[in-house]
């Protein structure tokens, strides 16, 4: 036996169990092992002092082998919260960080479940983001009202919250919704410390097991600490989000402002291109054809009534009334019906329109230079009114001339006139209508225009005389070109034009006449209240016999009582007589059928027939005096009242 050995054994037990104590502690045995000492040393029959003796050195033992415990465990939590904030650090993806939290806290409290809420600003509450362990769609789809269950008091007061047995727990506030999620999940101990960023609370973080559990406030603590790294990472890469988009967006918005600048280039090149033809005198056909090239679509022209100035590469098309509409609206090109409409516009005041087909989609470079050939062609348009408009002013002065008459000055030669319309393009040895036209004030220079352009069309002439516009033009219809006249300017100008028009006439000596009839024809219209028509003297009836000059009695008396007339020459029957009689005797049947020795049926029969010829509305006050009126005339070309021809007891039969 060694010497040690030796005085091992000569020590007392109370020194021996201490010393055996102590090695166990320092070879970190088991805590149990420790517990056992007392015991064992009882067995070999220690007195009972140094038993008391061991059994307050094995209480320290454990103590201090606790408190080792605590530090061991402790550093491991130190050393794993170390690492997760490397790692979080690392992640650069919202979600992965996410994912990563909630994985590392159902680890590190060693819990059933592991989940993560974030605050929505909007709806003021907080929303289940990520879990971990969960099994239930339910409760991974829970939203938790401010101060509504664990979580929710978590949020709102920005304190950690424990519930050894969430279910029957009374200090949280429950609802239904939240209360069937848990109990679906199965969830039972819960423990929530909040997601803090400064002041801010940004949601809450979560660890759960599925049996009641007391959590204790290390594992509180140890939480809290992940909140915390948590909450930077969140941070972080919500910043990191940021910057990466912000990065994109400046990028495409890089993509975009180089995009806009070729797109701005191309376009200056191709307006300077479209100029350059316009200044050398180019016309719209040649216009129509550089755009068609540039655009490689079909290209149309057209002047502000729709008609075409010029084509290329298509087939004839218009734009409709409301992409031209919308067009001149919003100053830009507007697709519809499978074409583009683009208003050709000299500030305000439309010019004409070009329609590009064969394109179903262009880009916002093409559609600006659509834009840009709508101004160079602006441009040619104005170029070509100015000339039209030396032109006009040439063409005014004959006009003036003409109207003026043969009586107005000893130097009117209507020869001399004669030369200078064929001058300009027109014959007045071939029969002309003058038409008077008027419009509100505001719109009258418009109305001008627009009739010279016409007038430029139809190979006639246009201008202003008394304050009226005026258009002569050839043609043997004067109604129907007044009523076309009121039509289409109207639609033109966006508002009624009244028409009176005379005629036709030939030669240069008519013209004064005429147009004096046109000027009492207009002012006839607006004094019956038919502003916005077109008409000649003729249109008026009775009143245009009273206003013409000319006046046609066989014409006014064939239009008003024509029909009923061929009835009786074709059938040898009397309803011209009947309806004289009728109107001399007042209207009535009994007078007239006395007048005319017939039966009041008689009367009654021709008088429907008369409806039939000359319309139901023939007996209204107006027509009425219409008809009389014709009787009248119709009487006095006969020579004779219309009774001498007829026996007192004819009565003719009525079919």
């Amino acid at each position: 036996m060694t010497a040690g050995r030796r005085s091992d054994v000569r020590r007392p037990p109370y020194a021996r169990a201490a010393r055996r104590i102590l090695d166990l502690l320092a070879a970190e045995a088991p805590a149990e092992e420790l517990a056992a000492q007392p015991a064992r040393w009882r067995a070999r029959g220690i007195v009972p002092a140094d038993d008391t003796w061991i059994e307050e050195t094995t209480e320290v033992a454990l103590s201090v082998r606790r408190v080792l415990d605590q530090y061991r465990r402790r550093e491991a939590e130190l050393v794993a919260l170390f690492d997760t904030a490397g790692d979080l650090a690392g992640l650069r993806d919202l979600d992965a960080v996410l994912r990563a939290i909630v994985r590392r806290a159902r680890t590190l409290l060693g819990s059933d479940v592991a989940y993560l809420t974030l605050h929505d600003p909007v709806a003021h509450d907080t929303f289940m983001r990520v879990t971990e362990g969960s099994v239930s769609a339910a409760f991974q789809q829970l939203r938790l009202g401010m101060g509504e269950g664990l979580g929710g008091l978590v949020a709102q007061t920005a304190r950690p919250y424990a519930s050894t047995d969430y279910r029957t727990d009374r200090r949280y506030r429950h609802t239904g919704m939240i209360d069937e999620g848990v109990a679906e999940e199965g969830l039972r101990g819960i423990l929530g410390v909040p997601l803090r960023l400064g002041e801010a609370i940004i949601g809450v973080l979560f660890a759960a097991d599925r049996v009641p559990r007391e959590f204790t406030p290390d594992a509180i603590a140890l939480l809290g600490s992940l909140a915390d790294h948590a909450a930077v990472a969140i941070d972080s890469a919500r910043r990191m989000e940021e910057t990466r988009t912000a990065l994109a967006r400046l990028e495409a918005a890089n993509a975009r402002a180089h995009a806009h600048s070729e797109a701005l280039h191309q376009a200056s090149d191709a307006h300077d291109r479209l100029s350059k033809l316009v200044l050398r005198g180019a016309g719209t056909g040649e216009v129509a054809a550089e755009i068609s090239v540039l655009l490689g679509g079909g290209v149309a022209i057209h002047d502000t009534d729709g008609s075409e100035l010029a084509r290329a590469g298509t087939e004839p098309v218009t734009p409709s009334a409301a992409s031209l509409d919308a067009s001149h609206a919003e100053g830009r090109a507007v697709h519809a019906e499978g074409v583009w409409t683009c208003a050709v516009l000299a500030g305000v005041e439309p010019l004409g329109s070009i329609v590009l087909a064969g394109r179903a989609d262009l880009s916002q470079a093409d559609r600006r230079l659509l834009e840009r050939a709508a101004l160079v062609t602006a441009m040619l348009l104005l170029i070509r009114r100015s000339v039209a408009e030396t032109e006009d002013r040439v063409r005014g002065e004959l006009l003036d001339d003409l109207l003026a008459g043969p009586g107005s000055s000893h130097h009117w030669d209507g020869g001399s006139l004669t030369l200078r319309a064929r001058r300009v393009g027109v014959d007045l040895a071939r029969p002309h209508v003058v038409a008077v036209l008027d419009c509100g004030p505001a719109l009258r220079p418009r109305l001008v225009t627009d009739t010279a352009r016409i007038a430029r069309r139809l190979g006639g002439l246009a201008g202003t005389r008394h304050g009226n516009t005026v258009l002569v033009s050839p043609c043997d219809q004067p109604g129907t070109l007044a009523r076309e006249l009121s039509a289409d300017l109207a639609r033109v100008i966006g508002s009624p034009v009244t028409v009176g028009a005379s005629g036709p006439g030939t030669g240069p000596e008519t013209h004064a006449a005429l147009h004096a009839e046109a000027v009492r024809c207009l002012s006839a219209l607006h004094a019956l209240g038919r502003t916005g028509e077109g008409a000649d003297i003729a249109d008026l009836g009775f009143i245009g016999v009273l206003l013409g000059d000319r006046v046609d009695v066989a014409s006014y008396v064939d239009r008003v009582l024509g029909p009923v007339l061929a009835y009786d020459t074709e059938r040898g029957t009397e309803l011209v007589r009947t309806l004289q009689a009728y109107y001399d005797q007042g209207a009535s049947l009994a007078r007239s059928k006395d007048a005319l020795h017939v039966h009041v049926n008689t009367v009654v029969q021709r008088l429907d027939r008369v409806a039939q010829l000359l319309g139901s509305d023939w007996n209204t006050p107006g027509s009425a005096l219409e008809i009389h009126l014709a009787l009248r005339l119709h009487q006095l070309s006969q020579g004779t009242d219309g009774a001498a021809r007829h026996g007192p007891n004819s009565r003719p039969e009525i079919r």
